[in-house]
């Protein structure tokens, strides 16, 4: 039989799948092999359903890629979920812009992707620690606006930036402004 496989009296139900993949994830790279997967146990001994178990690589904010399979049919899965970890914010930096001062904020990969509820918060706590000047309501509010829309509208943008001359508004006059109340965005 062609790419060396067996064939028995089954046909292609007893032939047992194997698969090596190697996934690279944020320039990490992480291998999968399955075995098993076929609906008949094969020659070595391998039972139905079973699977191998990938391993979680990680490393500062690198997205760790997680490869569940189940027992049975309708378990079975093989795709990946990709989960980002903190950090969240590369690094802090203050410019002078026509508007004033402005602190731009440069998210991690996994700042601008993750899903996490409680990412929001453990991100704005990475700001204040890298520049405490930037505790300020106003600035909360700008950088809290940036998280839940300027990631989704323009993940790759290069960073977000917040000025403190800007005024504390409403929510709803937050997301008018598309995150810059009270004046136009610098650049």
């Amino acid at each position: 039989m062609p790419y060396g496989g067996r064939m028995g009296t089954k046909g292609f139900g007893a032939i047992t799948a194997r698969i090596c993949a190697l996934t690279v994830v944020g320039g990490v790279a992480t291998s999968l092999f399955l075995a098993g997967c076929g609906s008949e146990s094969d020659d070595a001994g391998e039972p139905r359903g079973a699977s191998s178990t990938p391993s979680r690589v990680s490393a500062d904010s690198s997205p760790t890629s997680t490869i569940t399979t189940g027992l049975g049919p309708a378990n079975r899965s093989t795709t990946p979920t990709v989960v980002y970890r903190p950090p969240f914010v590369e690094r802090v930096e203050w410019t002078d812009t026509e508007v004033g001062p402005s602190l731009s904020i440069f998210p991690t990969t996994s700042g601008r992707y993750t899903q996490e509820p409680s990412a929001m918060d453990a991100a704005w706590r990475e700001v204040v620690e890298l520049d405490a000047s930037a505790d300020t309501p106003g600035m909360q509010a700008q950088f809290d606006c940036h998280w839940r829309f300027a990631r989704i509208i323009e993940p790759e943008k290069p960073s977000w930036n917040l000025e403190p001359g800007r005024p504390v508004v409403s929510e709803e006059d937050m997301i008018g402004a598309r995150c810059n109340p009270g004046f136009a965005e610098e650049y």
